[in-house]
């Protein structure tokens, strides 16, 4: 006797499928994740993240056989909450991000608006300083800050938006140039409009598109550097949680408590792919000629 057995397939329907495909859900949630632990961490991490137990020093994640509920990722190696952490260390690290972003943003922007617009020796002075600036190894920049200025978070902010000024400065620049030879650009300057009514009513609202695709992609690489100078002791100063430090902390115990360094790592790792997916869809949506259907 035969007995025919019927395999069950779970389909997605059409229109959910349709809606994950055009927008981005999953790195949407996972940013909305970050983002509220970056807000509401006094209020959701479980544990004060500057207090630790000696006695309970490297207690393993809750699915070891010897980990414990309290303490879902396990503890640090001076028996800090690592969850606690990594909640903590979500609004440092975001927060330096997006004020480094936000000062590069206006310094970039303003400094594309005028070499673009004004052109000849202008535009040759601010572009030969964009490629001076380029050509400086930026990690350089941060170690030099934190051993004149000390490490801080004011300092890392301040060398952060010197990473962030000049790609910003070369794309709105680009864009300047393109703008200010269209008609309505020229119908401004017959009808007596000054320099700065062009820059800031009539280019600066052109170039809005590309300084908000720019940003989403850049984010992520301030991300990076902060966690890179945080681990690399230019950063912030221990025992401020950031997740650079903690990763730069638990490398030091991989062999006996790999999850010190690999859960504020892959804290970082998600960030960045979620906002470098922000990032492409972003631009695919504004810019016309990569708008998918």
């Amino acid at each position: 006797m035969q007995v025919s057995a019927t395999r069950t397939v779970v389909r997605m329907p059409a229109a959910t499928w349709r809606f994950v495909r055009r927008w981005p859900v999953i790195p949407g949630v996972v940013l909305i994740m970050m983002a509220t632990f970056a807000i509401l961490p006094n209020l959701i991490a479980p544990y004060n993240p500057y207090r630790g137990d000696l006695r309970n020093a490297h207690a393993p994640p809750v699915w070891y056989p010897e980990g414990s509920s309290k303490h879902l990722l396990g503890t640090d190696h001076v028996g800090r909450d690592l969850l606690s952490r990594i909640m903590h260390g979500a609004r440092v690290s975001l927060r330096i991000s997006a004020v480094s972003l936000s000062c590069g943003i206006l310094a970039g922007t303003a400094l594309g608006l005028i070499s673009g617009y004004f052109g000849g020796l202008v535009d040759e002075f601010c572009m030969r300083l964009i490629d001076v600036w380029g050509a400086i190894p930026p990690i350089l920049i941060g170690m030099v800050a934190a051993m004149v200025f000390g490490p801080s978070a004011t300092t890392l902010m301040g060398v952060l938006a010197l990473f962030a000024w000049s790609s910003v400065g070369r794309q709105v620049r680009a864009e300047t140039l393109s703008l200010k030879t269209r008609d309505y650009i020229a119908l401004s300057r017959v009808a007596g409009a000054s320099t700065l009514r062009i820059l800031f009513i009539h280019i600066l609202p052109g170039v809005v598109n590309t300084i908000v695709v720019i940003a989403t992609l850049l984010i992520g690489s301030l991300i990076m550097a902060e966690a890179f100078l945080s681990y690399m002791g230019a950063g912030i100063p221990s025992p401020t949680p950031a997740w650079g430090l903690i990763t730069a902390e638990g490398k030091d115990y991989l062999t006996v408590a790999w999850w010190d360094a690999f859960f504020p790592g892959l804290a970082i790792f998600l960030t960045v792919v979620s906002l470098n997916f922000i990032g492409d869809w972003t631009r695919d949506r504004l810019d016309p000629r990569l708008r998918q259907l």
